[in-house]
């Protein structure tokens, strides 16, 4: 594994800080790989209460690696680059323990995938939330449509996708896309 991501058991807790704010910490395929590891060996212990992901430096993550997105020529490279995204999001959300969302900061495109497959979300008052693939001409494929209407419902999911619109922590608590704002979400989640 990597630096991009740091790994800390915290009492019952396994702690997953994605780790390269210099770039806003992109879920790129050697992140999703190690990200499907953790998830993997964190099923396999009973002793484990939660499984937390949050961000360094302001950043929780920017979602998948625009360059390697930019690389897949579409066919079955861009199925499976899809898929590989689906199968993570999908093994978050069937985890047994708890898993949690402390998103710090920015959290865009398939990092808010990653945040809807958790159980519980917690932002930081500086968070902000956005699927910008309609900017980019490109439209999530990691589960993130499904998840998001039916956590907030068609209207407003529609509008995010459509039009890219961030929300910030108070915008994302009112429409429940969060449960809490917290000054520390990690320490939130931790307690």
């Amino acid at each position: 594994m990597s630096n991009a991501i740091l790994v800390e058991d915290v009492g019952r807790s396994v702690v997953v800080k994605f780790n390269r704010p210099e770039t806003r910490n992109p879920l790129s395929i050697a992140v999703l790989e190690s990200l499907f590891e953790i998830v993997a060996d964190t099923a396999l212990r009973p002793e484990i209460a939660s499984l937390v992901f949050t961000g360094t430096s302001g950043v929780f993550a920017s979602g998948a690696d625009l360059r390697e997105i930019a690389a897949v020529a579409g066919g079955d490279e861009a199925i499976e680059f899809a898929l590989r995204g689906q199968r993570l999001m999908n093994a978050i959300a069937e985890l047994g323990c708890e898993t949690v969302a402390a998103v710090n900061g920015l959290c865009f495109g398939g990092a808010l995938d990653l945040a809807l497959s958790c159980k519980k979300r917690i932002a930081s008052p500086e968070a902000v939330f956005s699927h910008p693939g309609a900017t980019l001409g490109i439209m999530t494929g990691w589960g993130g449509t499904q998840r998001l209407t039916r956590l907030i419902g068609e209207p407003m999911s529609l509008e995010m996708f459509f039009t890219a619109k961030r929300l910030n922590a108070h915008e994302a608590l009112s429409i429940g896309l969060v449960s809490a704002i917290a000054d520390d979400p990690l320490d939130l989640a931790l307690n």
